[in-house]
């Protein structure tokens, strides 16, 4: 595994999960190819930034739970899932899903995201941190 890309998702991990929006330039290029539900894409970095707010915003203390992820030196792949309490029911949420990044100049440039239904989950054990490799 790089040290580079590890480094990279574990900066992206204290995103998504420490809130520290001030390591988005770190972590994602200037320009940020999104395939995803919602059609595929391009948003600056700031503009991801606020994404990821509203989502913290709307779903208070979500998860990003890692199944199982591979790197090499310009591309990452991740089984993951998010878990998060419905604000207005307290009942937990999940939804599952898969995701694959491409890295250049040691920053997200492009990403492809596939989810699940909401209700769904891996049956497996979860990793500890995004880049720990599974015992």
């Amino acid at each position: 595994m790089s040290n580079e890309v590890r480094d990279l998702f574990d900066r992206w991990e204290r995103v998504w999960h420490e809130r520290e929006y001030d390591l988005v330039p770190s972590c994602v290029g200037p320009n940020y190819i999104r395939h995803d539900e919602n059609g595929d894409r391009t948003v600056t970095r700031e503009a991801y930034a606020a994404e990821l707010k509203d989502v913290h915003q709307n779903r208070p203390g979500v998860r990003v739970v890692v199944y199982d992820h591979t790197f090499t030196a310009d591309r990452a792949w991740f089984r993951f899932s998010f878990q998060w309490l419905d604000p207005k029911t307290g009942e937990k949420q999940s939804r599952a899903g898969m995701q694959s990044y491409r890295i250049e100049d040691g920053k997200l440039v492009e990403t492809w995201v596939t989810m699940r239904p909401l209700g769904t989950s891996w049956a497996d054990t979860a990793q500890d941190r995004w880049t720990s490799v599974k015992s």
